[in-house]
């Protein structure tokens, strides 16, 4: 994920060429590797952030005449073969680079039905909302029976913040996140979340709950040398985690826990390289997954603390599955995620167009990740996004089982829009 020596001999993911800005990974994406205004040194003061908390907005609540799943049930089964499959992708757009007219095509004759900001933006809120607000018209006009869209970003602070500009405060790491109190974390990040909100994003695929096992924080690649965790122990980067998802949530917008199981353990970046990407000590019920079940139970802040999606690592983890990167793997996410653990909300892929499954063709990587057990297949390239979509959609045509997946997935997705006051039935 997150260095930039990159192996002449990896098939780098196109995203990352594509993009003019230096690259430092976010958990499905890229952002500037400007060090000196992100650091853990950042100010401490509330300037440095937000100076008050803005008002929260609740999510709106479901019909009381159906019950969510019901709800999704009756929307998905108005839908065609293509609109139930572009349910379970999320597009990227590079908003510093990309006019939206680019990426029309997706949402038109696709029919997907998320997109991910990308991109060193500094046009501010009032540009970014113009921009979502184009792409929900896409949406609408292409006949809308998934409603509007997921509009997603990596807005971690620090190192990883996509969107700035007039509007958006200055980020401090999550290192200096993790020094706040709970309730101080929770109201910086409800105004984090109102800034997102006020421009059209609905999804922060955030925070990241990797605790740190290397033997220094510089040798774990993706996440200590880039101060992208809260800098504590699984129980401590637990607390902030909920906080940070408690804010976003008093603003109306969703979150994302990564990289599951975690990436803490490792010395390479997937999003770069195929090597240092092999987990050895990460065992289930460990300490380094110990973080996310602590959220996702509710024991680290409740059920407000509670996080809307849940990203896949692609590290590999040898003591739990050998054969598979996370992302793929039917052992983590089907019988310990869900069937363990109790989640059934949506899971989502870090970015599979990085380097760390180039080996795997384009037009399966979608379809082995909804084997997996997955939902909602984040891509950073473009070209790589049609792949997935185009063969997501022919093996659907061909397997009545992988249609059945695709209709799971696409159901926890409608879930989630009906929840969040996106889609109704």
């Amino acid at each position: 994920m997150k260095t930039n020596n990159k192996k002449s001999a990896v098939r780098i993911t196109v995203s990352l060429l594509a993009c003019s800005f230096l690259a430092v990974t976010a958990g499905c994406g890229v952002d500037d590797s400007d060090t000196s205004a992100h650091s853990a040194s950042a100010p401490t003061g509330p300037d440095a952030v937000i100076t008050s908390p803005l008002p929260r907005s609740k999510t709106p609540a479901p019909s009381a005449a159906l019950g969510v799943k019901a709800q999704a049930q009756k929307i998905l089964d108005a839908m065609s073969l293509t609109e139930r499959v572009g349910q379970t992708v999320m597009t990227p757009l590079n908003v510093a680079t990309t006019s939206p007219e680019s990426v029309r095509g997706a949402f038109v004759d696709g029919k997907v039905g998320s997109v991910l900001f990308l991109g060193n933006w500094n046009g501010g809120t009032s540009r970014l909302k113009a921009i979502s607000d184009t792409l929900q018209g896409y949406a609408k006009a292409a006949g809308g029976k998934g409603g509007k869209l997921l509009v997603a970003t990596d807005q971690e602070g620090g190192q990883v913040q996509h969107l700035q500009g007039a509007g958006f405060s200055r980020m401090p790491s999550a290192v200096w996140q993790g020094t706040q109190s709970s309730t101080a974390l929770r109201k910086f990040s409800a105004g984090w979340g109102s800034q997102l909100k006020s421009a059209g994003v609905n999804v922060n695929l955030a925070p990241v709950l990797g605790t740190v096992q290397t033997s220094t924080r510089a040798s774990n690649a993706p996440i200590g040398a880039l101060n992208r965790d809260f800098g504590k122990s699984a129980a401590g980067n637990a607390a902030s985690g909920a906080a940070f998802i408690q804010g976003m949530r008093d603003a109306g917008v969703m979150t994302s826990v990564k990289h599951y199981p975690g990436l803490g353990a490792v010395t390479g970046n997937t999003d770069f390289t195929t090597h240092g990407i092999l987990d050895t000590t990460t065992v289930i019920g460990g300490d380094q997954e110990s973080a996310f079940v602590k959220v996702l139970n509710g024991s680290a802040g409740g059920s407000s603390g509670k996080p809307d999606m849940v990203m896949m690592s692609l590290a590999t983890y040898s003591a739990i599955d050998a054969h598979n990167p996370a992302a793929f793997s039917h052992t983590l996410i089907t019988d310990h995620l869900r069937g363990e653990l109790g989640f059934d909300g949506v899971v989502t892929s870090d970015s599979l167009s990085a380097a760390a499954v180039s080996g795997i063709p384009p037009n399966q990587l979608g379809v082995r990740f909804l084997e997996a057990g997955g939902d909602l297949v984040c891509v950073g390239a473009p070209e790589i996004a049609q792949q997935i979509l185009a063969g997501m959609q022919s093996t659907a045509r061909d397997s009545v089982a992988f249609r059945k997946l695709v209709d799971a997935s696409a159901l926890r997705v409608l879930a989630l829009k009906i929840s969040a006051g996106l889609v109704q039935a």
